[in-house]
């Protein structure tokens, strides 16, 4: 006799909104555990982030172990286990860049951004800045990203003027409602 497969379902209560968003990905790939790194990253796409809430949600839906999630979301860089902004932005401190200004250029954005202490993330949440090992951009040095973007051949003046390019973007947004 065959063995009938069957998909489970999302456990705990999607009828309520909370975890609406994680059951659709879950069902999207019909809840197979094979699938977790692109229901991770449509997650993190969703929250900007992955809430370990969810991440204990997706384990109980997948029927796998909770380690074996938090184990996936902290091997991969590309995953945040704490909320990111809007607009993440990576300043590249590899060889190439550190030598062209590439601190300069994290330190110009840190003072404009208003990010004190240990903080990446301002307050409003619209901006997260980090420095990354290399962005593989060397001959663009100095180089960074801002989400998918690169902008190469920066400096603090040019980095800052970018990220006033983007308030003013954002403040045009709010002004029409969006």
């Amino acid at each position: 006799m065959e063995e009938k497969t069957t998909i489970p379902e999302c456990a705990g209560d999607c009828s309520t909104r909370k975890f609406e968003a994680v059951c659709a990905i879950l069902k999207k790939y019909n809840h197979n555990p094979e699938n977790l790194i692109p229901i991770l990253q449509e997650i993190q796409e969703q929250y900007r982030y992955l809430p370990a809430e969810v991440m204990t949600f997706v384990a109980n839906a997948l029927d796998v172990n909770p380690a074996r999630v938090y184990g996936v979301a902290t091997f991969y860089a590309h995953f945040a286990l704490e909320p990111k902004g809007k607009y993440v932005i990576r300043i590249c401190d590899g060889t190439a860049c550190h030598v062209k200004g590439s601190m300069e250029i994290y330190n110009a954005l840190k003072r404009r951004l208003g990010i004190k202490g240990d903080s990446t993330t301002t307050p409003d949440m619209l901006f997260t800045l980090e420095t990354v090992s290399c962005l593989g951009a060397c001959g663009l040095a100095p180089a960074m990203v801002i989400n998918d973007d690169v902008h190469g051949q920066m400096n603090g003046e040019r980095a800052v003027a970018l990220i006033d390019s983007i308030l003013q973007t954002e403040a045009k947004g709010q002004a029409n409602g969006n």
